[in-house]
């Protein structure tokens, strides 16, 4: 029998009944209503046929039904995969061509193949390395490139630009060019949505609707925009009037084949692959977490990796854009009541029955109401107040968020997520290359031991105790060396110098080094050097180095005990090998 640790669908399928059935089913229904919109508008924002965009919301979510651990990520395009899509296709082929779907296809496929490869060695944690703060600006600032994008199509005028500048420069030349209609469109849904957002929960709760249903049918509001736009541009005739529509919709369900197999396609698309598939595990990781939390329930990530590789997979051999977890889907299905992620092969279900039924109609559908749609549904994601708040509290991420927006905006997503990712592994090993250490005093009456330079503490002229509040390693040995020494040539009566480790989990050979450095210095300097508070892994692994051995002093169980031992009674303490006292140590 297959563990369900392999396909978590399985553990769901247990114990499975007719009103959680019933649960998943009407989830599936909302999220299918909101997803038919964005699928078509996210194709848009990714340069591809709107058919693309409906292909990815299919298979891809039935395989993450099957291999995905939470019960409610509602998987499919998302805004901010498909303009890093955009960005990296758009020196490869024309958008919309035959060349640029293909190459959309691989995109997803090689996306997928990076996810897998590494859920299957287990690499999660390698999306720790992208921070909040860098996150943070990169989809802020992305959330600024999307909006931009779009106002072409709000505009109905031709501009394009792989940032800011030069979206900003395309769309003011192009001014004189625009369609009137098209302009009172896009604004005018524009402003329907944000007047749903904003009051349409409140008004449908004073006509007596629960909560629940009122906010599901304010995140629906996209679905009554659509209808109401396609019935007027097929009624008045607005394609010959110069609004541009959707157009011819292909009928079917997507076929499954190898997206091309161009070695030199793969190569050139592989770091945007890698980056697509960061970013989007980052995200759908952190929705999935928060809403599983709300019911006490856990996501595994690199099972989510696994899920999230074959989904990709799944998207290019049926047709599909890189697919992502969504924010606001997934908790439009988490608040529809979803239990199991069966809600979200129903969702395929729903839409496969769209693409059959509804592509004669989507036809009419101007790209004006999509353009609006996308550029509410993005601006969740803008937070500059967060910049702000982040440099307040935190100079060094606040350089990495701003620089990360600011190079997005003006260079574009590659080289923005890129120099945060950068920045970031710089700030911080920047930040432990100069660990925070202090001299620390006994409180008058206890065991606790506190900075000498921020309380009233007892000290010792012949003995000075430093804590050291970060691990050991290449980047802060020196530093460390350099702090220790200076202690030594502080205090002239100094006899002994206690290291408190509470605070250190590895000691790298590096630092190993070092300590082994300190140590011999300080006996030429007639200064005994010991340790506190080692904690057990660190101190098996001292054990087997001559560093032990040579140790002038001895480890202590805890500060405590070194105090004791060592305050008002220098010399009366016998040196004993680190092996011996480590024993102890590491109980």
């Amino acid at each position: 029998m297959i563990p369900s640790r392999w396909i978590p669908l399985i553990g769901w399928l247990h114990g499975y009944r007719r009103d959680v059935l019933a649960r998943d089913l009407v989830a599936a229904v909302i999220v299918t209503l909101m997803l038919v919109p964005q699928a078509l508008a996210y194709a848009l924002l990714a340069g591809l046929p709107p058919e693309v965009g409906l292909y990815a919301s299919m298979l891809p979510l039935v395989l993450y039904a099957v291999f995905g651990t939470s019960a409610t990520l509602a998987v499919g395009p998302v805004a901010v995969a498909s303009l890093m899509t955009a960005s990296a296709l758009s020196g490869i082929a024309t958008p919309g061509s035959e060349e640029y779907v293909g190459a959309a296809l691989v995109l997803a496929a090689l996306s997928g193949l990076v996810l897998l490869a590494m859920g299957l060695l287990r690499l999660g944690f390698l999306a720790n390395f992208l921070s909040h703060p860098v996150i943070s600006g990169f989809v802020t600032a992305s959330g600024i490139l999307i909006a931009a994008s779009q106002l072409r199509h709000v505009l109905g005028v031709e501009a394009s630009g792989h940032n800011l500048v030069e979206m900003g420069s395309a769309l003011v030349a192009g001014l004189e060019d625009t369609n009137v209609i098209t302009l009172a469109i896009g604004l005018g849904v524009w402003g329907y949505l944000l007047l749903c957002r904003r009051h349409l929960k409140g008004g449908l709760k004073r006509l007596g609707l629960s909560a629940t249903v009122a906010d599901l049918l304010t995140k629906a509001a996209p679905v009554s925009a659509v209808i109401v736009t396609t019935l007027l541009a097929w009624g008045l005739g607005l394609g010959a009037q110069g609004v541009a529509l959707v157009g011819d919709v292909p009928s079917g369900l997507p076929t499954l084949a190898l997206p091309s197999l161009d070695p030199e396609l793969w190569s050139s698309l592989l770091p945007a692959a890698v980056l697509i598939s960061l970013v989007g595990f980052v995200e759908s990781v952190s929705v999935a977490q928060t809403l599983a939390a709300k019911r006490r329930q856990r996501i595994d990530p690199n099972q989510e990796l696994i899920a999230m590789g074959l989904a990709n997979i799944g998207a290019g051999t049926s047709g599909g854009s890189p697919v992502s977890g969504g924010f606001s889907r997934s908790v439009v299905n988490f608040e529809a009541g979803a239990a199991t992620p069966l809600a979200g092969a129903f969702t395929a279900v729903g839409i496969a029955v769209a693409t059959l039924a509804l592509t004669t109609p989507l036809a009419f559908l101007p790209k004006a109401t999509l353009a609006a749609t996308i550029i509410v549904a993005v601006g969740t994601l803008i937070d500059l107040p967060a910049i702000r708040r982040t440099w307040a509290y935190s100079r060094a991420d606040g350089v990495a968020m701003l620089a990360t927006l600011v190079l997005t905006l003006a260079h574009g997503v590659e080289s923005g997520i890129l120099v945060g990712v950068v920045l970031s592994l710089g700030l911080h090993l920047y930040r432990t290359s100069r660990p925070h250490s202090a001299v620390v005093g006994r409180v008058p009456g206890s065991e606790h031991f506190r900075n000498v330079r921020r309380h009233s503490v007892e000290t010792d002229d012949r003995l000075a105790i430093l804590r050291v509040d970060e691990s050991l390693y290449f980047a802060n040995a020196r530093y460390l060396e350099d702090t220790v020494m200076e202690l030594a040539a502080r205090q002239p009566g100094l006899e002994h110098i206690v290291l408190a480790c509470q605070a250190v989990n590895v000691i790298d050979a590096s630092a190993l080094e070092s300590l082994e450095a300190i140590n011999a210095r300080l006996k030429d300097s007639a200064v005994t050097l010991h340790l506190a508070e080692v904690k057990g892994p660190v101190m098996d692994r001292l054990q087997h180095t001559e560093f032990c051995h040579e140790l002038t002093g001895k480890v202590f169980l805890s500060t405590y005990d070194a105090w004791q031992a060592l305050h008002d009674r220098v010399g009366a303490v016998s040196d004993r090998v680190c092996g011996e006292a480590g024993l102890a140590a590491s109980k």
